[in-house]
C-alpha cells in the first residue's frame, strides 16, 4: 500500500520502533501523527519512516509499503544531510 493511501486513524509501526495514529488523510512527504515512544506527542513525521500498518481484522502488521519517488528523493536528502 502506498503510504499516501494509509488514511485518518490507521495504526502505523515507524522506523525508529515507535507507534503512531494519523491524524491527517494528506498526501506527500509529511504527515500529521500521535506518536507513542517516550511520551506521547502530535506532530509531523516523514511518510518514508513509515515501515508498516495496521488493518483491524487482520493478523500482524502489514508490511507491503511502497513509497512515492518524491518520498524515497526526500529519504536521500535527509540522509545526506545527516552523513549516513
Amino acid at each position: 500500500m502506498k503510504t499516501n493511501d494509509l488514511k485518518k486513524d490507521t495504526r502505523i509501526l515507524l522506523q525508529n520502533g515507535w507507534y503512531a495514529k494519523l491524524l491527517d488523510n494528506k498526501k506527500g512527504n509529511i504527515r500529521f501523527a500521535e506518536v507513542h515512544g517516550i511520551v506521547t506527542e502530535m506532530g509531523f513525521i516523514y511518510s518514508h519512516d513509515i515501515v508498516a500498518y495496521d488493518v483491524p481484522g487482520k493478523p500482524g502488521w502489514q508490511t507491503d509499503i511502497e513509497y512515492t519517488k518524491s518520498q524515497l528523493d526526500c529519504h536521500r536528502m535527509n540522509q545526506d544531510l545527516l552523513g549516513g
